[in-house]
This record gives C-alpha cells, sequence and structure tokens, in this order.
C-alpha cells in the first residue's frame, strides 16, 4: 500500500470511525504510514478498531464526537490538534440512510438525515479547514453516495431524504473546492454504491431479490468487497491527487452506467 500511496507523517482524520467504510479507511490510512484519529459516537466500537490498529503497528488516537453538535465537533478537533499538532487529511465519513418517502417521513427523520449527512461535513470542515489554511495544505474527501445521482424505485429501499443529503455533499463538494484551492486544499467526494456495511447488513443484505436484482444490473456482477473503497480515498488523500479537486468518483461497479 505504501508503494501506492505514502502517508508518512500526515495525520488523517476519520469521521464515523467506528464501523463499515470509516473503519476500513481508518486501517487503510494507517497502513500507509498516517497517523489516524478516529471519530465516532459509539467509544465502545471506536476502541475495538483503534486496538486492531495499534496490534498493527498503526499509530491511533480517538476521541468521541457527534458531528450534528458543534461544540462536540470543536472539542474533537481541538483535542487532535493538541495531540499531534495539525490535521492534513479530512475523511468525512459520518452518515446514515434513512428509508421512506416525502410522504412518510417525520420531520424528526429528515432533519436527523440532513443534520448528520450534510450539517456534519459542514461543522467538522469549518473547524479543520482553518489549520489547513495556516500550513497550505489539506486534503478533504467527503463520502457521498451513488444514490447522490440515482434513485431506488423498490418501495421497500426508497431513501428520498438520503439521496437529498448526499446530492447536497456534491454541492458542498464544489463549493468547498472553488474556495479552498487558493490554499492548497483539494475537496472531492467519493461515491460508494453497495458496500456490506453496518448501515446496509440489516436491510439491502438480508434481501436475496435485491442481491440478485443489483448483481445482474451491475456491469461487474456483485455487490463490492470490503476494502474496495480505501483505494479511491487513498487516491484523494495523498498527493497523487494534488491537481485534482472538485470531482465526485462513483465506486460502484459500474452500476451507475445502466
Amino acid at each position: 500500500m505504501s508503494n501506492y500511496c505514502d502517508l508518512t507523517g500526515k495525520v488523517a482524520v476519520v469521521s464515523g470511525a467506528s464501523s463499515g467504510l470509516g473503519a476500513d479507511a481508518a486501517k487503510a490510512y494507517a497502513q500507509a504510514g498516517a497517523k489516524v484519529a478516529m471519530l465516532a459516537r459509539r467509544t465502545d466500537k471506536l476502541a475495538a478498531v483503534a486496538k486492531e490498529i495499534a496490534e498493527k503497528g498503526g499509530e491511533v488516537f480517538t476521541y468521541p464526537c457527534d458531528v450534528t453538535n458543534e461544540q462536540s465537533v470543536k472539542e474533537a478537533v481541538d483535542a487532535i490538534v493538541k495531540q499531534y499538532g495539525t490535521i492534513h487529511i479530512l475523511l468525512n465519513n459520518a452518515g446514515i440512510a434513512q428509508r421512506g418517502t416525502v410522504e412518510t417521513l417525520t420531520v424528526e427523520e429528515w432533519d436527523r438525515s440532513m443534520d448528520t449527512n450534510v450539517k456534519g461535513i459542514y461543522l467538522m470542515s469549518k473547524y479543520v479547514v482553518p489549520h489547513m489554511k495556516a500550513q497550505n495544505y489539506g486534503k478533504i474527501v467527503n463520502t457521498a453516495s451513488i444514490n447522490a445521482v440515482i434513485g431506488d424505485k423498490g418501495d421497500m429501499f426508497v431513501r428520498h431524504v438520503y439521496n437529498t443529503s448526499k446530492a447536497a455533499v456534491l454541492g458542498l463538494t464544489m463549493g468547498m473546492a472553488t474556495s479552498y484551492g487558493q490554499n492548497n486544499i483539494t475537496v472531492n467526494a467519493v461515491g460508494p454504491g453497495l458496500f456490506e456495511s453496518e448501515m446496509t447488513e440489516g436491510t439491502l443484505f438480508k434481501s436475496n431479490e435485491f442481491l440478485t436484482q443489483y448483481s445482474r444490473m451491475c456491469p461487474l456482477c456483485r455487490p463490492a468487497k470490503r476494502g474496495e473503497l480505501n483505494g479511491t480515498i487513498l487516491y484523494f488523500s495523498c498527493d497523487m491527487s494534488s491537481y485534482v479537486t472538485g470531482q465526485f468518483v462513483v465506486v460502484a461497479g459500474g452500476t451507475e452506467l445502466v
């Protein structure tokens, strides 16, 4: 991994790092040589992932954080800077996928989704970007979704607020990339397709009908394997992508083409 993307000496922050794609990315950052600061609300799960990283020789720091709460975010960023001195990489990964249509969603469900998936990126970036500007260097990666550009037709999987929030992530990515390029900060987004994670294992991966349908539709004929998002995240996080900003890469086996 280090031959592909050497992050030795870099400090990488991962929100939503306690499970799924965030935990996988934190491990990949550590394997590439970065010091990894992991944020999430569930400290027990954070500790388990951190232990796994440390046992393999990685340097890791954990801190409890609710990305929807400004004070919580500010305290977490302050703690990371106190621990490591600065922040080079930010992976905004915290997110939830709420099912429902505009008719069935409650206002509380809508607000919780938008707060986590969009406001969370805004707040994390609000407190990390000043440190990146001060050093004239930064790599921000936002986790969007293939559902920013495609919808779900089956009633069982319709997620109107998820579509909305992930499309908003693309708008925020574009705006930040345009503003902060002059500070040598790149901002890009990844759009995972069907990955097995805590978010999907109890829903999409429980439906054989859906998995069969997905595999027929996907040009690579299968859901993603664990870790298959890491290459794109690492590319956007290292200097191989120094002239790439404001981009959105879908990692879904070509499903968006069909």
